[in-house]
């Protein structure tokens, strides 16, 4: 039997989508509707004194399950240190879902995350998408979500470990332009039919929807002159690529090319600290630069450098420098889904979508504010 929830004021996850007093129905795990009629022949209508819905949040960038909270550092397992390219490697078997975080995640909203090898290697691995509430890898996993590199300074100080590694920027663009033309040439030669693809070794098979334009390079970039060479590389090699990070992008300028090229950017994290050198320009105000020029962002946490249960604190200094509530709670939830490819699905609360969000006790954007009831997929689970 269908449920449904009554909002004072919902917040649909889209811009400027914003209502009062309306029912929220789902039945079984999907929205079916939400109305300002009273719905009839529902099992439950759910009730509260004041209660503001948002959708649930999605982190498009992490790595929760990774490096796990309780536990040793040593025991972290962001990075594969066996070689600097390693396309055949998959987040999702270094997950551990009995991680602690998830669960302070899904008391605060974050339902969803985008979980990622991290920026050791040129060619980290495969990045999956993954409900904080599933029991296991297997029940969590929803869908692949693009394929990690990396560029600037850090591929280059992992010298002591095993492989082929760079010393310099040039050396890492120039590693990761030797596969991309080795995937790509190996495809030519399949489609002329001099080769089949099992002569074929699996790590460059692997990078054949890359080359392709079929699966998203997300690539880790923080300041400009490596975001300007990821431009360059997209267009010689036609790449459907993200920025991950820019967070050393300090003018309006370098922003401007960023939306002329259409790039997404999977912005932040905005609380961490400026721990080496090419974060030197970041700075919280560079925010006002990225709201006046306006590309295609969402926000990550890049958990554990900000907690993930801490994705939406985030959104204060978007509304600092103008951005309306609505939008800011896009960063978290619509943009974020769009940038990976799970729109429809999840990110706005509408019928045919995942019956995923969050009921809050007063406006998100206060701190007396905090989740009493927390909904994943038409599954209650966490109530205040």
């Amino acid at each position: 039997m269908a449920k449904a929830l009554k909002a004072d004021v919902l917040y649909t996850g889209k811009k400027d989508g914003v209502f009062e007093d309306v029912y929220i129905v789902w039945d079984g795990n999907k929205f079916t509707k939400v109305t300002k009629d009273k719905p009839k022949e529902v099992e439950e209508i759910i009730e509260f004194d004041h209660a503001v819905v948002t959708p649930a949040f999605i982190d498009a960038h992490s790595h929760i399950g990774m490096a796990r909270a309780g536990e040793p550092s040593d025991e972290e397992e962001a990075n594969e240190r066996l070689d600097s390219v390693l396309p055949v490697v998959d987040a999702l078997y270094s997950i551990y879902m009995d991680d602690k975080s998830f669960r302070e995640s899904i008391e605060w909203g974050v339902l969803y995350s985008c979980v990622l090898p991290g920026s050791g290697n040129i060619i980290g691995g495969r990045a999956v998408f993954i409900r904080n509430f599933g029991a296991d890898i297997e029940e969590a996993f929803v869908k692949y979500a693009g394929v990690k590199a990396a560029l600037g300074f850090n591929p280059r100080k992992t010298t002591e470990w095993k492989g082929t590694r760079p010393y310099t920027r040039m050396g890492a663009v120039g590693i990761l332009r030797k596969w991309l033309i080795k995937a790509r040439d190996a495809l030519k030669l399949i489609e002329e039919g001099k080769k089949t693809p099992e002569e074929i070794e699996p790590e460059i098979r692997m990078l054949f929807p890359v080359v392709k334009g079929e699966e998203t390079l997300r690539v880790h970039a923080h300041k400009i002159d490596d975001i300007a060479g990821l431009i360059m590389l997209r267009r010689e090699f036609k790449l459907k690529t993200t920025i991950e990070h820019a967070s050393d992008v300090h003018t309006k300028e370098a922003f401007e090319k960023i939306k002329r090229e259409d790039i997404p950017v999977v912005y932040g994290p905005v609380d961490a600290f400026a721990y080496k050198t090419e974060l030197k320009h970041e700075y919280w105000r560079n925010v006002k630069l990225l709201i006046e020029v306006r590309p295609f962002f969402g926000l990550m946490t890049d958990h554990p450098v900000i907690l993930q249960r801490n994705h939406y604190l985030q959104l204060r200094f978007f509304r600092r420098f103008g951005m309306d509530k609505s939008e800011c709670i896009s960063l978290i939830t619509y943009n974020n889904a769009k940038i990976l490819g799970v729109d429809e699905l999840l990110g706005t609360i509408e019928p045919g979508k995942f019956a995923s969000f969050i009921v809050w006790n007063g406006d998100p954007f206060s701190l007396e504010s905090y989740p009493i009831l927390v909904i994943g997929e038409g599954r209650e689970l966490h109530r205040e």
